[in-house]
């Protein structure tokens, strides 16, 4: 009679997919193809190999690997994140692709060259709250790594995942905290130009959902892309105002790095078919309020909105 008693071992696994890939494809399909599959040639498979990963299966969108090891696994994750970070800072994307990772050490079952079990799928679910670009992993995986990787995990709490029966710890590399303890050295407090200037820090997305975080920062960028069009004010780019994205902000402190004027800060809610956007400029010098407004709209006005909240934001400089 055959054995028929299921294959099980120990693994460390990694689960990755591409933060707002429907949209990226709705997009442009076939750069969205190409770009992608460069990612996993130049720099996702070599990563994976270089750390004794096995990629298990490719979709669309994303991955599954398993790691003999929870430090390789880890140390895989932070090296490609960094790399993405690194390529996206020169701006050369208007939509950069980003990955959100998780990583859970379970008991795994084998079936073929797959592999399923609820070490598995605690994984995936923990890669579908991980914060785009970043890594976060379970409370068996941090035990693991704990002095074995340099870089610091923050305790985020127990999470009810989907499916899943108990809550499970959840530990998210804190990527900024290690960028401060690289260089010591403070930014440069930088003199205001001529002309008016604004710096437009990423909208906070408070609807809760990880898969919304796209739809507030294309908001965001939307917003820096027209007031960018105006010859007569002078706005700082993505890249360096997002570097505030998710820290507690001083926006004097702001003004001074970045040199600017002025500072608009916002928050983005959408439930259903209705958006909340909420938009406050700040004056950078004294840190008063010079505006603020909300506006509650359905999804197909959207773009109003933008215009709307660009015009006012354009009055309310003039005016101050």
């Amino acid at each position: 009679m055959a054995d028929e008693r299921l294959q099980r071992r120990l693994a460390a696994i990694l689960s990755a997919d591409v933060v707002g890939y429907s949209r990226l494809m709705g997009l442009d399909e076939a750069g969205t193809l190409s770009r992608l599959n460069a990612l996993r040639r130049e720099l996702i498979d070599p990563t994976i190999a270089a750390h004794a990963g096995r990629i298990v299966k490719l979709m669309g969108d994303g991955a599954l690997v398993e790691f003999a090891s929870a430090v390789d696994a880890v140390a895989c994750a932070i090296e490609i994140q960094r790399q993405l970070r690194q390529r996206d800072a020169d701006g050369s994307e208007a939509d950069p692709i980003r990955f959100r990772i998780g990583i859970n050490v379970g008991d795994i079952i084998i079936e073929g060259d797959d592999i399923l079990g609820d070490g598995v799928n605690i994984a995936a679910r923990i890669e579908g709250i991980a914060e785009p670009g970043g890594v976060s992993i379970s409370e068996d995986a941090w035990r693991q790594v704990q002095g074995k990787v340099p870089a610091n995990f923050v305790d985020a709490g127990e999470q009810s995942l989907k499916n899943i029966a108990r809550p499970v710890r959840i530990y998210r590399l804190d990527f900024a905290e290690k960028a401060a303890s690289a260089s010591q050295a403070p930014r440069l407090t930088l003199t205001l130009p001529n002309k008016p200037s604004i710096a437009v820090l990423a909208f906070n997305n408070m609807s809760g959902d990880p898969e919304q975080e796209y739809f507030s920062d294309g908001i965001c960028e939307d917003i820096i892309t027209d007031l960018s069009k105006l010859s007569e004010l002078q706005v700082i780019a993505r890249n360096s105002s997002f570097t505030y994205k998710g820290k507690p902000v001083d926006v004097k402190q702001v003004g001074r790095e970045l040199g600017v004027r002025y500072v608009l800060e916002g928050s983005v809610r959408k439930a259903g078919n209705r958006v909340r956007v909420t938009g406050q400029l700040i004056d950078a010098v004294s840190g008063a309020h010079i505006w603020a407004e909300r506006f509650d709209r359905g999804l197909t006005d959207i773009f109003a909105v933008q215009d709307e909240l660009t015009q006012e934001i354009i009055a309310a400089s003039r005016s101050s």
